[in-house]
């Protein structure tokens, strides 16, 4: 879940910067983008830890 989660925040924010790269009206602000990037990281970061832990967990039932 937190993988979507993070997919589509940065989805957003590449969009975002795709779109002011090309010329036209980005439509977030620096912050917005900053927090749009920040928040696809974190996701990202929980969902890898939850998945190493999920593993973990797995091998040390073996």
């Amino acid at each position: 879940m937190f993988l979507i989660f993070a997919f589509a925040f940065f989805t957003a924010f590449l969009v975002n910067v795709l779109i002011g790269a090309s010329g036209g009206a980005k439509f977030f602000s620096d912050v917005w983008e900053m927090v749009f990037l920040f928040t696809a990281s974190a996701a990202f970061v929980v969902a890898i830890l939850r998945r190493e832990a999920a593993a973990k967990r797995k091998n040390d039932d073996n």
